[in-house]
């Protein structure tokens, strides 16, 4: 670790600015540095592996964690570095069971042949609550839980102020009724619901679920190079001994 580099060599290195690299060693994502009689910082290839592990880290795990566990690292608490990785990593896989649930939700939505009545405005015709209640099913309250829960979009008659249901808010209560006999949770049920409302088709649902599922598979690999870096950085450091 002998090697003396400069902060500009550090930050040329990295494409960032010399104050950039000051700020590293002062928020610890940079181990501490010793200082020239002159007061200059002395930088060594400890602190080039250290900037190219915290990058790593915040591509793969953003900012706020690579920071966390790089200070965590060159306060020797390993433990808490080693916690806060576990903890992002367990976001991703909640990201991920939270796409497959709305795909398989989704699944059951079109087997149950009613997704494009969802989409479809061209009805005029309102219905009031009893009329869904026992169109879908249900009673009355469970409707009014699942507006509460922003499932169900009724309008209010100007007149009496009681709920009307167009014939799309009426499909969506059949799509909510068919996903909970299917015991989908509320909070995958609104995503269903709101991509639908979104998009508009089926076919755009399914593509912008795709296409999450490629950013993940992404974001995964990320994940897994930063902690091929950061692995690389402990053993350079001693603390895998």
């Amino acid at each position: 670790m002998g090697q003396r580099l400069r902060a500009v060599d550090l930050a040329r290195t990295a494409g960032i600015s010399v104050q950039q690299v000051r700020n590293y060693v002062e928020l610890g994502v940079l181990p501490p540095t010793e200082r020239t009689e002159s007061g200059y910082r002395v930088f060594t290839a400890a602190h080039a592996r250290a900037l190219g592990a915290a990058r790593e880290m915040a591509s793969g795990h953003g900012w706020p964690t690579a920071r966390v566990v790089m200070r965590a690292v060159h306060g020797g608490d390993l433990e808490a570095a080693l916690a806060a990785l576990d903890a992002s990593h367990a976001r991703l896989d909640r990201e991920r069971a939270e796409l497959a649930a709305v795909h398989e939700a989704l699944d059951t939505v079109l087997a149950g042949g009613t997704i494009t009545s969802v989409t479809s405005a061209s009805a005029r015709r309102q219905l009031r609550i009893g009329q869904v209640a026992r169109a879908v099913g249900v009673r009355p309250p469970v409707l009014r839980l699942w507006e509460d829960r922003g499932l169900l979009r009724p309008d209010r008659e100007p007149s009496t102020g009681y709920r009307v249901y167009s014939r799309t808010e009426v499909h969506a209560a059949q799509i909510v009724s068919l996903l909970r006999r299917g015991h989908h949770p509320l909070a995958t049920i609104k995503a269903v619901l709101d991509e639908l409302r979104s998009t508009g088709s089926p076919d755009r649902v399914a593509a912008e679920l795709a296409g999450r599922g490629r950013d993940l598979h992404r974001r995964s690999l990320h994940r897994l190079r930063a902690s091929a870096a950061l692995h690389d950085y402990l053993e350079y450091l001693g603390h895998l001994d």
